[in-house]
């Protein structure tokens, strides 16, 4: 359980009034710990925590109270006020409160979790140019020191930078949107454009050009994609033995990733390979399109407000100034009134206003044409293929009477008895099932065909299957 022990009410400490003061008393105690500034030969004491604590009192605001029941009274002075805060730290879990044995010396250094939790707080804030944008190289050199001499913890590295991919393209997409956000409320609250336009080229030097411009160029994912495929391929292509090896090495480093008939070398490979292509076709894309919004809003709110800093300070500003020096502004002024005088404003009813959708016209084609004589050779054409569409021309009323003519005065006929006088008939012929077919309609007398199961030939057809047409007179029962 997280809140446990100590850490039950972990983050009592950052409620209350006092909450941006305690955050800027943990910034300040970091830096002092843990960066540049810090002094590793020796640990801080009370006092000097004491004294970290009441400059950063002075820096942060106190904040107007949240209605909560928390009892937090009132301070004669920034000493007491630092005391408070750091009892309530080592109270809640965030520093410890250790003692030297040896000296009876105590220090407050962070707890784990209180070290944690307080280093977004300190990076939130931080100009410091943080290399963020070398995880997809990270990534490359750890595979490819991977394959070359075959220690499983660069393939780890490789995975957990991997994992930094995606998440730094959600934190950066995240900060540009964010500062959009800002932009448009720091506008709203004040419009000065000199400082809309510092702010905006400020984020585009301090920011784009050492992380999101390296991201985009030399860092991209689009570049060392094709990279890491190849020598994620390498790896895959190794001898058994060797990645047998490397699967129990893996299993015993990464116990929770081992699943029944499921290989955690393979798990991790396919996992870099899907999120570089998430990166490539999901994240990349849309940190473009972000990046390419906020440009895109800081050029439209510095334009409005240029224009109306230039319109407000330009003409209006020299016309009322000479109007005011000249002498004749009276008369002016009046002569002004009596042309105004005659103006009226007249807007439209909308309940009387009605739109109207305009039809689509057809295109007329009007040009005219000379009409030129057919020529033989196209004449003749045009009635052989008359004659060719009428030759094969039959319909349902010729094979009825073809059948009828074959019947004559008896009720069966073979397909081998079929007369074959002219082309006509042996059109008939080939149609002659269909005919039996449609006559089947259930009513009145109807052709019934029975196969023999033999073939036959003639003078036009090769082969042709061998059946009777019978004429019944009674109608088909369903």
């Amino acid at each position: 359980m997280f809140f446990a022990d100590s850490y039950q009410h972990f983050f009592r400490p950052l409620t209350g009034k006092y909450r941006e003061q305690v955050v800027e008393c943990l910034r300040l105690l970091y830096e002092r710990l843990y960066t540049a500034k810090a002094d590793y030969g020796e640990s801080l004491t009370r006092e000097q925590i004491l004294e970290i604590f009441a400059e950063a009192l002075t820096r942060a605001p106190q904040l107007d109270s949240d209605g909560s029941t928390e009892s937090e009274g009132r301070f004669r002075g920034l000493r007491e006020q630092a005391t408070w805060v750091l009892n309530s730290l080592v109270e809640f879990g965030w520093l410890e409160k250790l003692v030297d044995t040896a000296t009876l010396t105590v220090s407050y250094p962070f707890s784990r979790r209180g070290r944690l939790f307080t280093q977004p707080m300190v990076e939130l804030n931080s100009t410091r140019v943080r290399t963020r944008h070398r995880n997809t190289r990270n990534t490359l050199n750890s595979l490819d020191a991977f394959a070359n001499r075959g220690e499983v913890y660069d393939l780890i590295d490789a995975w957990e930078y991997s994992e930094r991919i995606v998440a730094d393209f959600t934190d950066m997409i995240a900060e540009l949107e964010e500062r959009k956000r800002e932009m448009v409320r720091e506008v709203e609250a004040q419009i000065l454009v000199q400082q809309a336009t510092d702010e905006f080229f400020s984020f585009m030097e301090s920011r784009f050009q050492p992380d999101l411009a390296i991201r985009l160029s030399a860092d991209s994912v689009e570049k060392h994609r094709d990279s890491i495929s190849r020598v994620i391929g390498q790896i895959r292509r190794k001898d058994n033995s060797k990645k047998a090896e490397w699967e129990q090495r893996l299993r015993q480093q990464l116990p929770e990733l081992h699943a029944e008939g499921q290989s955690v070398l393979w798990l991790m490979l396919d996992t870099i390979e899907d999120r570089m292509r998430r990166a490539c076709e999901v994240k990349l894309p849309a940190l473009r399109q972000a990046l390419q919004g906020f440009t895109k809003r800081a050029e439209i709110i510095i334009r409005q407000l240029s224009y109306l800093q230039s319109t407000t300070e330009g003409a209006f500003t020299d016309l009322c100034q000479e109007l005011g020096a000249n002498s004749d502004r009276d008369e002016l002024l009046g002569k002004l009134g009596s042309d105004l005088a005659a103006f009226q404003l007249r807007l439209f009813d909308p309940r009387h206003t009605q739109l109207w959708q305009r039809s689509r016209r057809q295109p007329v084609n009007t040009l005219v044409e000379d009409e030129a004589p057919i020529d033989d050779d196209s004449q003749r054409g045009i009635v052989l293929q008359q004659l060719l569409d009428q030759a094969f021309n039959f319909n349902g009323s010729d094979l009825r009477t073809y059948l009828s003519n074959a019947l004559g005065s008896g009720q069966v006929v073979t397909s081998t008895e079929l007369p074959l006088t002219n082309a006509r008939d042996l059109l008939a012929m080939s149609h002659a099932l269909e005919a039996a077919a449609v006559s089947q309609d259930g009513s009145g007398p109807f052709v019934e065909v029975t196969f023999t199961g033999e073939t036959a030939s003639n003078d036009y057809f090769e082969q042709f299957d061998e059946y009777t047409l019978e004429l019944k007179t009674e109608s088909k029962k369903p």
